[in-house]
């Protein structure tokens, strides 16, 4: 059975400088914008290479994935998924379920993302890694799951939980 590699990024730090601007149009602060391009690094230089990336059509999400596909080596092909702008854990899983990648990025908004990576955590997981995140999932950070069998099967409690990186960690 194949092993895949699932990545759930939260966006970077974003900005509340215009009280105006809709929270579907707010684009990254100063630290979101370094914080982006550090994960970005921090995927490339630990092999994490996406096939595909879902991400949330917010500005916030999208210059996220800007910033760490600059970093990456290659072309990642980008989906943006209307369902996954402050989606809950179970839109986040209907998404995932109809990517064709074996290796996935999935860039989106909390307190939907954190619900996702608790539930989907199943057996073999890192107990120290999910106690974090059940902690927080901060902004930029990132949640690293293998996953046996196809995505279309994928169900809460189904993937392995290996890695929870936030930028904290890296500077």
């Amino acid at each position: 059975m194949p092993v895949k590699q699932l990545l759930i990024l939260r966006h970077a730090k974003s900005s509340w400088d215009d009280p105006a601007l809709a929270d579907f149009d707010r684009p990254l602060a100063p630290r979101g914008l370094k914080t982006a391009s550090l994960m970005g690094r921090e995927l490339a230089r630990r092999g994490w290479l996406p096939d595909l990336a879902l991400v949330s059509p917010a500005l916030r999400a999208r210059d996220t994935w800007r910033l760490v596909a600059q970093e990456l080596s290659g072309h990642t092909p980008a989906q943006f998924a209307e369902e996954l702008y402050e989606a809950a854990a179970g839109a986040i899983l209907a998404q995932v379920r109809q990517a064709k990648a074996t290796n996935l990025l999935v860039i989106g908004h909390n307190p939907g993302l954190q619900q996702f990576v608790l539930r989907l955590a199943g057996a073999g997981s890192d107990e120290s890694v999910f106690m974090k995140i059940e902690a927080k999932f901060p902004t930029a950070a990132l949640a690293r799951f293998t996953v046996k069998g196809d995505w279309a099967n994928l169900d809460f409690g189904g993937a392995r939980l290996t890695h929870f990186v936030r930028p904290r960690d890296l500077e």
